[in-house]
């Protein structure tokens, strides 16, 4: 019998949104040796084992692809939409064809739900494809969201309809947890607030999450990893929230005052890996000095804006370094086509005027060197 225990361990982690850098601090091995893991180039050593079995709370059968026939089939279909890398794509070319494979899933086995909450997942970054995010600032300066508009995505609609079923109905937590983060965001774009602060609410609070908890829960350097690991992932999530903190209200930006707050979210990666090995957290990092460039050039920095621009480069090209040899999207030649990441508020004024500046086009020639 073919053992797939690499093949499953990268299905297992696609489901569970983890990285291969997570795992790997998880479990106290190096990315590398996950990344040979997946390629079917090796195989873990049987006494850690139980502990990719814990970290994806499935049995060591299941991690060894004794399944049924129902299971390996979802698999299939879902490793199909996964294949796509929709959430890393700007266009909307796989929709059809996603929402198509996922609908005949469906037909296959109705009442599915990892075929039901990937469809609805699909369908929500379709509604972003199709319709976009319709946003302005009201008389205030408060960034405000245009529900009329926003109800007319038939494909947000559907995905709250699925959510929340399962939402309410699944046993799975996993997939409880996932349907509840779509139905936040969804209610909220549609103008319906209440319901979406009463699904937030059903989640655990900030000191009781999976992050938190791991660290508690080990010792040793196990316990060191799960910090570190815990201590990135709550950097990524506050300097994106920061970041939107700031676009709630166009008044933020009358000042320098985002110039400091995106460079204090920037030092504490820093501070977090003093080796500058930041792995995944590279992306994050990249997406902050876009818009910091963004800003600076805004407030009348032009220099300190190429620097910006320069850094975001450099940590463009430690996370191509960080991913060679797995199956991933360019990284420095989209720097370009990426700038300034986060739109809000309109940037096309500053748009027009640095990449009239020579140093623009320097720099693009960089991303392709």
């Amino acid at each position: 019998m073919k053992v797939e225990i690499g093949e499953n361990i990268r299905e297992l982690r696609r489901r569970s949104e983890r990285t291969q850098e997570d795992l790997a601090t998880a479990l106290g091995v190096t990315c590398q040796a996950v990344s040979r893991w997946e390629a079917s180039g090796g195989y873990p050593d049987m006494e850690i084992l139980p502990s990719i079995a814990n970290y994806f709370g499935v049995s060591i059968d299941t991690l060894f692809g004794f399944q049924s026939d129902r299971d390996r089939r979802v698999a299939e279909i879902i490793s199909q939409i996964d294949a796509c890398h929709i959430k890393a794509r700007s266009d909307d070319g796989w929709v059809d064809e996603c929402i198509g494979i996922l609908r005949e899933g469906l037909l296959e086995y109705p009442q599915d739900e990892r075929l039901l909450i990937k469809l609805a997942d699909t369908l929500s970054e379709a509604g972003w494809r199709r319709y976009q995010e319709w946003l302005y600032y009201d008389e205030e300066g408060y960034i405000r969201h245009d529900y009329d508009r926003q109800k007319k995505n038939e494909y947000w609609a559907e995905s709250v309809k699925i959510c929340e079923r399962l939402a309410d109905s699944s046993r799975d937590s996993a997939i409880v947890t996932k349907a509840i983060s779509l139905l936040v965001l969804l209610c909220r774009n549609f103008g319906e607030t209440e319901k979406a602060v009463s699904y937030a609410s059903r989640m655990p609070d900030l000191a009781h999450s999976r992050e938190i908890l791991l660290a508690e829960a080990t010792d040793g350097r196990e316990e060191a990893n799960y910090v570190k690991n815990a201590l990135l992932i709550m950097a990524r999530e506050f300097a994106t929230k920061l970041v939107y903190g700031l676009m709630t209200c166009i008044h933020n930006y009358d000042s320098d005052r985002p110039i400091t707050q995106i460079k204090g979210a920037i030092s504490l990666f820093g501070l977090i890996c003093e080796d500058d090995n930041l792995g995944n957290y590279h992306g994050i990092v990249i997406s902050l000095y876009l818009y910091l460039s963004r800003i600076q050039w805004e407030r009348g920095y032009h220099d300190d804006a190429f620097v910006s621009l320069d850094e975001a480069l450099r940590h463009g090209k430690a996370l191509e370094a960080f991913l060679e040899g797995s199956d991933h999207e360019p990284v420095v030649e989209k720097l370009p086509m990426d700038w300034p990441w986060w739109c809000k508020p309109d940037y096309s004024q500053v748009e027009k005027e640095i990449k009239a500046d020579p140093r623009w086009d320097a720099w693009v020639e960089k991303t392709r060197g």
